[in-house]
């Protein structure tokens, strides 16, 4: 039994092994900025912090820090986004749920890219990284997509002359920080619920492992 078992096992490490693309040894660094009002920009004071390897300590990139000042615009950008006529206010909710199943098919398509350098940035194997993490994304943006047209209220039954219902709105801009043990699938878990509601949001992602999430955001870029 227990040889069998250990057969089944190595078989399925083998079936993960080959379905997967080889992984990229030194991806490319495309993004260090701050991601603020659908561009990107350098931080007002000019400080940057570094992103390292943990496996073995060196320098993968100068990454822009975000000061009160970079944080107040983001902030300021996100309420600028969520005022009544806007564009985002405005657009239906069937329309939001499109835009985020577009950004896990930009995922998907990215897999092996972005599986890469989750590991270059976060430490963790690269098979478990693609078939773990990044598909824990794409299906966690999917599942939201497909509740953006569907977060309704009800229809109450209330004595009287009356017509009771509940409405759910946005809150408004959502501040959301990331930790660093799971950089790409944390950022979906914020970013999923919060923009099928309707919200904004700044994020930031842990100093240690801010790369992914960066990557993310270029393919947010309209």
């Amino acid at each position: 039994m227990l040889r069998n078992l250990s057969k089944l096992v190595q078989s399925q490490k083998a079936k993960l092994a080959t379905a997967a693309p080889a992984p990229q040894s030194k991806p490319e660094i495309l993004y260090t900025g701050l991601f603020i009002n659908n561009e990107w920009v350098k931080s007002l004071d000019g400080k940057t912090f570094r992103t390292e390897n943990p496996a073995t300590g060196q320098v993968i990139a100068d990454v822009q820090h975000a000061g009160k000042a970079d944080v107040d615009r983001a902030v300021q950008a996100a309420k600028e986004a969520f005022k009544l006529g806007s564009p985002w206010r405005t657009m239906d909710a069937s329309e939001r749920g499109r835009l985020i199943n577009r950004l896990a098919d930009l995922i998907e398509r990215d897999k092996a890219y972005l599986a890469s350098l989750e590991t270059l940035d976060n430490g963790k194997p690269y098979l478990a990284a693609y078939h773990g993490d990044v598909n824990g994304v794409i299906k966690n943006l999917r599942y939201y997509a497909g509740w953006a047209d569907k977060n309704h209220g009800m229809t109450l039954p209330t004595d009287g002359k009356y017509f009771a219902y509940t409405r759910h709105e946005p809150v408004g801009v959502c501040g959301q920080i990331i930790p660093w043990n799971f950089p790409l699938l944390m950022a979906s878990w914020k970013l999923g619920p919060a923009l099928a509601a309707g919200n904004t949001l700044v994020l930031k992602p842990a100093e240690q492992t801010p790369l992914t999430a960066l990557y993310v955001a270029q393919l947010v870029k309209v």
